[in-house]
């Protein structure tokens, strides 16, 4: 099932406290960048961040993006937009 443009404008919507978000389409999904990193996306109307230490705090459930793709955080507060900036901070400082 691909994701919804709905769930997408929404998600970009909370994350418009950040500067420099960009959400790029792939196979009906939305690979989602931070200052040119990519720190996660959306899947299934799903938001999935890259797993990284930092990230382990928010204790968030791992999930599959795709079939045979690798896991991923899923946040599922995705109505705080302070804790989403904490995320997409923290994922990024640590793929640095």
């Amino acid at each position: 099932m691909a994701s919804t443009k709905d769930y997408r404008d929404f998600i970009i919507e909370q994350l418009n406290i950040m500067d420099n978000i960009i959400c790029k389409p792939m196979m009906g999904e939305y690979l989602l960048y931070y200052n040119g990193i990519l720190f996660g996306g959306i899947y299934d109307d799903r938001l999935l961040v890259k797993k990284v230490e930092s990230n382990k705090k928010y204790n968030m459930q791992e999930a599959i993006p795709y079939k045979n793709g690798n896991p991923m955080y899923l946040v599922d507060d995705v109505d705080n937009q302070e804790i989403l900036r904490e995320i997409v901070l923290n994922t990024c400082n640590d793929l640095r």
